[in-house]
């Protein structure tokens, strides 16, 4: 039994203007174009090239890219619904299945972001150990600590968040179900449910930014001695991945960690970590990554060949 006697939510979104609906509906529609397409491509690459698909780093990138479709798809198809039909209503269970869907998954891609930290400390600091280091058994047990990490964090939250005394007005203002706008309907004292939410997230997000840390400043400093071909590669690539870190921790610190933001700073930064974040992912790692772009060649190419012998 939850402590909410409401049914269901009005989600304002920014049904209040028109002039930003007519900008949001065509940008959400094409990032979330460019993340079914973008990372379903890099998955495609990955797979079809054997040298990608048995580097860690890749392995990690191909399942980096399955949790952008994956978050993406929790918000941004009903979020274009929405703005079409300016406004809706969530039931108080979609509502909750939505928490819980965005936590799974932002909890596993925070702990998959640090784990291709790791990678990348291995490969420029341990280079002679990497290949026993991070062999595909230990890739596979990382990835399934990943997945138990944001499932424990996700069904966490959710419990919280069912506890929660909701009792009106039934009016989300935003996008989505988010836990920040659900506590703003709690008619009694809910610092229990805030301590605990604190104490969830601090268990996520401090290890994870203690290994991001640790692999980074051990990452420059080995750089530092060692800057030659080899070093301007692995800057390269590190510095890929500290866009896509910074590109997500970004918005979350707006939403968050400084939650007294204002009604429209926090929807456009929720905007950007659900809908323009997944897109922006395969981006970079697309145009700063000289293995990836000639993979897809050979995937165009081998796509192209197949083409014509099915005309012939």
């Amino acid at each position: 039994m939850n402590g909410s006697t409401i049914t269901e939510f009005v989600l304002l979104g920014f049904s209040g203007s028109q002039f930003a609906q007519l900008f949001v509906l065509p940008l959400v529609f094409t990032c979330y174009t460019t993340i079914l397409v973008g990372n379903l491509l890099i998955m495609v690459t990955v797979r079809s090239d054997p040298k990608l698909f048995q580097c860690p780093m890749y392995f990690f990138l191909a399942n980096l890219s399955l949790l952008d479709i994956s978050f993406g798809s929790v918000a941004a198809p009903k979020l274009l619904t929405d703005l079409l039909n300016n406004g809706s209503t969530i039931s108080y269970g979609a509502c909750i299945a939505q928490v819980f869907t965005g936590h799974l998954l932002v909890g596993v891609e925070t702990f998959i972001l640090s784990v291709m930290a790791y990678d990348r400390y291995v490969a420029i600091c341990h280079p002679l150990r990497y290949t026993i280091i991070m062999d595909r058994q230990r890739c596979l047990s990382l990835l399934l600590l990943c997945w138990v990490g944001g499932l424990i964090h996700g069904i966490f939250q959710t419990v919280v968040t069912t506890k929660l005394p909701l009792c009106g007005p039934n009016v989300l203002d935003g996008f989505f179900c988010d836990i920040t706008q659900l506590k703003k309907l709690a008619c009694a004292d809910i610092y229990v449910s805030e301590v605990l939410y604190i104490f969830s997230d601090s268990l996520m997000i401090l290890p994870n930014f203690l290994i991001l840390l640790f692999s980074y400043v051990t990452i420059l400093a080995s750089l530092c001695d060692h800057f030659k071909q080899g070093g301007r590669k692995g800057l390269s690539t590190c510095g890929s991945h500290l866009m896509v870190v910074s590109l997500f921790y970004g918005p979350i610190i707006v939403v968050y960690i400084k939650p007294s933001s204002t009604s429209q700073v926090n929807k456009v930064a929720s905007i950007l970590y659900a809908v323009v974040t997944p897109a922006l992912n395969p981006l970079i790692y697309t145009l700063r990554n000289k293995e990836v772009k000639e993979a897809m060649k050979k995937l165009k190419n081998k796509c192209a060949h197949f083409l014509l012998h099915l005309k012939e």
